[in-house]
């Protein structure tokens, strides 16, 4: 049996880019915010992604080095620039964004030196929009032949990922991580007529074998399906400041007890309040410490003692 490494790691893979809002940009990307908040939980969080040989993928790694999250496991591609989205605000004051393609993220390659990291790591984290192209999306499905705790952060982007990979992908996951729209979106993929929460997520679970579900439900709380039972938990109530990256915090919340094999009340008390937390804050990748996040746990549920 080979030797595990004594600290858990989580590898994440995907996008990395810059959000390019109306007042500035910022570094972004589903699968990056995870791992910026799993490190500001204390795990030891890694990502496969690709960037650009141009200044915005230089101030990506540097910003990752500023994180405490390793660059050796991304890549430089001298072809394609670093990933932009652009976040147009209408007239409602909503946000939409345009994807930028291609871009290097586009094109990430499975290299030897990631079998062995990501076959000993706790959790691998990925999710749909990195399948828009080829490339990225073979090496994805080799990284899944190695995985062993496999989490698939759905983030259905239309028009960038097709039912049938969205099928294939929840056919390899062991935890897969959606909201309510992405929950009648898969059922609408299997013509399956939604009815009830509880219908609608057993349904899937069966369908595809998948041993733990988890649904981000915004104001209502979330729910978590593992084989054996159902566990619920309510939203922490904040003052809501931005929702961009509140289902990323939300999952590395719940990763970061998940892994070390807390109680499940624990696991979502966790994934709960961190979302809450990021959404009380400016961005999804605000500046804050574990110290920080505890303190806003202790403030809202007095019960609550650091494990």
């Amino acid at each position: 049996m080979k030797n595990q490494p004594t600290t858990p790691s989580i590898f994440c893979y995907g996008e990395v880019l810059w959000d390019i809002f109306p007042e500035g940009a910022r570094a972004g990307g589903a699968p990056f915010n995870v791992a910026y908040n799993l490190t500001r939980m204390g795990i030891d969080a890694h990502m496969i992604s690709r960037v650009g040989n141009d200044k915005l993928g230089n101030d990506l790694m540097a910003q990752l080095t500023d994180w405490n999250i390793p660059t050796e496991d991304s890549q430089t591609d001298l072809v394609y620039p670093t990933g932009t989205v652009i976040a147009h605000i209408d007239e409602h004051n909503e946000a939409h964004y345009d994807i930028i393609q291609p871009v290097a993220w586009d094109f990430i390659e499975f290299r030897d030196d990631y079998t062995q990291k990501v076959s000993d790591a706790a959790a691998f984290v990925f999710g749909s929009l990195i399948t828009r192209n080829a490339t990225s999306r073979n090496t994805l499905f080799e990284l899944l032949e190695i995985a062993k705790y496999k989490v698939f952060d759905v983030n259905i982007r239309p028009p960038f990922s097709s039912s049938e990979v969205i099928k294939e992908l929840l056919y390899k996951s062991d935890l897969v991580k959606m909201n309510k729209a992405e929950l009648r979106l898969i059922l609408d993929f299997l013509n399956k007529e939604y009815t009830t929460e509880d219908d609608g997520i057993r349904f899937v679970q069966d369908t595809f074998s998948i041993k733990e579900i988890l649904v981000s439900k915004g104001s209502k709380g979330a729910v978590y399906y593992n084989e054996n039972a159902r566990f619920e938990a309510p939203a922490v109530p904040v003052t809501i400041q931005d929702t961009v990256g509140s289902g990323d915090s939300f999952l590395a919340g719940f990763l970061s007890k998940r892994i070390l094999n807390a109680d499940p009340e624990e696991i979502m008390n966790q994934a709960t309040a961190l979302g809450a937390f990021i959404t009380s804050k400016e961005g999804a990748c605000p500046n804050y410490t574990i110290e920080d996040f505890e303190n806003f746990r202790k403030k809202n549920d007095p019960t609550w003692k650091t494990i």
